[in-house]
């Protein structure tokens, strides 16, 4: 039996699944994964500063007009389309075998896809809130509105819904996951290295029968894992779906 059919398999005979997932499940989009080898956070973009600097709050603040110049040219992929991991996980969703989709990516692809039930720990760029007066705006206000966004209500400087470097993970996002991840019969995850904290601890929640791991490298978890495949993301989930179809004809 490959792979691909014990993890159909196993999604046959799940009914709470949950897909924990990185940066790799949109690089197959065309979106860069921020921590590769060729990666934006191991470019020097600038002389003063690095940029994880650039992605801070403490930037955000201090430095709007280069912070939106960076956030426009590095954080946001709006031609991106979904690949055939989003797709399959949504079909996945709409058949009664996953229950959620825990990210750490910001693009919003499982959205477009389909997906209903997404928890992404690191926010969105497709939502944007004023910082003073919390008025909602969206991607094209923040994009549009050159050099720095700035509401319409109060003047206030229009941020992105994505979590920088020195804020929090917000609470409740962060407790839908840890229940949903406790609750769930299987756990895939794909198409992250496990390394970056909080969202990375979520998976030690798990007390499921399935642990299942799809990355190109090796991750902390990988001995825990009744499956580790070392294979696309996209391609992988959606060979496995097309055999549960087959099964289901």
């Amino acid at each position: 039996m490959t792979d691909v059919e014990r993890l159909a398999k196993i999604l046959s005979q799940s009914t709470s699944a949950v897909f924990f997932g990185g940066a790799g499940m949109s690089t197959e989009s065309g979106i860069p994964d921020f921590r590769s080898a060729n990666g934006i956070y191991n470019q020097k973009l600038n002389q003063t500063f690095s940029p994880e600097e650039m992605a801070s709050y403490d930037f955000f603040a201090s430095h709007p007009e280069e912070f939106f110049e960076f956030y426009r040219a590095r954080f946001v992929h709006l031609d991106a389309k979904p690949n055939a991991g989003h797709f399959a996980l949504a079909e996945l969703e709409r058949r009664g075998i996953l229950s959620a989709v825990v990210t750490q990516n910001i693009d919003g692809l499982h959205q477009i896809a389909g997906s209903k039930n997404v928890y992404e720990l690191h926010g969105s760029i497709r939502r944007s809130r004023c910082v003073k007066c919390s008025a909602p705006y969206g991607i094209d206000f923040v994009m549009k509105n050159i050099p720095v966004p700035r509401c319409e209500k109060c003047g206030g400087i229009v941020k992105p819904d994505v979590v920088l470097y020195g804020e929090q993970l917000d609470n409740e996002t962060v407790g839908n996951s840890i229940r949903a991840i406790m609750n769930a019969d299987t756990l895939i995850v794909g198409g992250t290295s496990l390394i970056v904290y909080p969202a990375a601890g979520l998976i030690d929640y798990f007390r499921g029968q399935h642990l299942i791991l799809i990355n190109k490298t090796s991750t902390r978890a990988d001995a825990r894992a009744e499956l580790v495949i070392r294979e696309k993301i996209g391609e992988t989930l959606s060979n496995a779906v097309a055999l549960l179809k087959e099964d289901s004809v």
